[in-house]
């Protein structure tokens, strides 16, 4: 095996690595399984962890981080092997927790003035690149007041700057909506679209908000009791512009069922007379009342919209798991 490289701001090897690689990544915890078997690969500019609580989302971004070693498999991290490169990796990560971790009675200019030179910045830069960093999260004029004293959007705004200002090479990002009304949510969201867009840092973000997700993610893992249950590239998504339609009709009729399908539709039949249908390329509305008119099917209800994360995230959810152990 080679020898891993010393300095941890080389580019890595294969020059513009994925995102993120799961090779077989598995975990117990107290005789339990967390993690399993985990398979896939990210590589969009903002990445989204998506899942129900107690899916494995922040246990996953734990073992990213060395808290916890795998019991089988590994996960190669912006182009560094977690077993083999863990060291390198973590000093090109930053980290927002979910939880407050600030030294009470600190002010936001020292904490992550600190936390900047425990990432390897001298003292001059670390206390430089922390007032950059506050100014650009939106908190320069107040970060020479006690932690303790903010309010919940802007201690978590503090969380992000101090997970910014070493320049990491990826951002690790750990519910970071998490308690914020309305406003406070917009302006942390157009925070993570602004890093994601400035392409010196990949961004992963763990969140149980579906809506959340997808305003930031180019695309998404999503877990389901520690297994990966799909991977959803919103970026395509989007492009493709997909319009569905849920039709009601009055009763079972095959031959409209069917016709639609030879027109290269895609139908998920919710009940015998209630359906979705994806409707094909050259497909539009006045074609699905002309296919029930030939095939005497009356249609009491229908209603059209393009595909959503959450219909993605509950198809996937209903499903099952695509990547069990």
């Amino acid at each position: 095996m080679k020898k891993p490289r010393t300095d941890p701001h080389a580019p890595p090897p294969s020059g513009a690595p994925p995102l993120l690689v799961l090779d077989g990544l598995s975990l117990r915890l107290g005789g339990r399984p967390v993690l399993r078997n985990l398979q896939a690969t990210l590589d969009g500019r903002v990445v989204g962890l998506l899942g129900p609580n107690g899916a494995g989302k922040t246990t996953l971004l734990r073992v990213l981080l060395g808290f916890f070693k795998p019991h089988s498999g590994d996960a190669t991290v912006v182009g560094r092997r977690l077993g083999a490169e863990g060291t390198i990796l973590r000093s090109v990560i930053g980290y927002m927790p979910e939880d407050d971790t600030h030294i009470a009675g600190i002010s936001a200019i020292r904490w992550v003035r600190m936390l900047a030179e425990l990432s390897g910045l001298g003292r001059d830069a670390a206390l430089e690149r922390a007032h950059e960093t506050l100014t650009f999260v939106g908190i320069g004029e107040a970060r020479y007041r006690n932690v303790g004293t903010f309010s919940t959007g802007m201690k978590q705004k503090v969380k992000l700057a101090q997970a910014l200002v070493h320049g990491p090479t990826l951002l690790l990002l750990d519910e970071p909506t998490n308690g914020l009304d309305p406003s406070a949510r917009q302006r942390m969201l157009e925070l993570i679209r602004l890093i994601g867009k400035a392409g010196e840092t990949r961004v992963l973000v763990s969140s149980h908000l579906l809506g959340d997700v997808e305003k930031v993610c180019d695309e998404v893992l999503i877990l389901k009791d520690g297994c990966v249950a799909g991977v959803c590239d919103l970026a395509a998504e989007h492009r493709a512009q997909k319009l569905y339609v849920d039709l009601e009709i009055s009763a079972p009729n095959d031959g409209f069922t069917k016709a639609l399908q030879s027109a290269g539709c895609s139908i998920e039949m919710r009940s015998p007379t209630r359906m979705q249908v994806e409707l094909a390329s050259g497909l539009d509305v006045r074609g699905l009342y002309r296919h029930a008119l030939l095939h005497n099917a009356v249609l009491r209800r229908m209603t059209h919209s393009r595909d959503s994360l959450q219909d993605i995230f509950l198809k996937v959810m209903n499903g099952g798991n695509d990547g069990g152990s």
